[in-house]
């Protein structure tokens, strides 16, 4: 599985379930990544979508601790044992965890790259991303030239387990 995700600089991903920022760029990367794949992602990060309707062109999974939750085109899993027994149906390289905190935090172990848009910036934050730069067992193996987006300073970058 793979994890995709934008982040500040300090690890930030968002503020009151919404992003923190939207840079086109990262927003095409993360369409071009995912299209025709499976993301698997919290009921509050579905609930963040536009009509809270899941992606289109992929398939929808979420991980939500309430047993009674569904969504129409949505398949709900209630513990990561059952999720993962059905992510063996899958690729691993077809599979990216998309948020938010919670699910990005349970589902590490079971990750071994992660490709992340770091911006250089410090936003006032209240979800976080783990800090893969502070876990031993993860390395930046690939970083893009510095991008811009208006006055935002950017890069793409490939993180990957140490041994995999």
């Amino acid at each position: 599985m793979i994890l995709i995700a934008a982040v500040d600089r300090n690890w930030g991903i968002g503020k009151d379930n919404s992003l923190l920022f939207r840079i086109p760029a990262d927003q095409r990367f993360f369409r071009e990544t995912t299209t025709g794949k499976v993301v698997v992602m919290g009921r509050r990060t579905l609930e963040s979508f536009p009509g809270g309707a899941p992606l289109k062109n992929r398939t929808n999974i979420v991980l939500s601790r309430n047993p009674s939750y569904e969504k129409k085109g949505v398949t709900v899993f209630n513990d990561t044992e059952s999720l993962l027994t059905e992510l063996e149906k899958y690729p691993k390289d077809s599979v990216f965890c998309i948020g938010g905190a919670a699910v990005y935090k349970e589902l590490l172990p079971y990750c071994d790259r992660a490709l992340i848009t770091k911006v250089e910036e410090a936003y006032e934050a209240d979800a976080y991303f783990p800090d893969l730069n502070k876990l031993e067992d993860w390395k930046v193996t690939e970083v893009s030239e510095e991008q811009t987006c208006f006055d935002l300073v950017y890069h793409f970058m490939t993180y990957e387990r140490k041994g995999k």
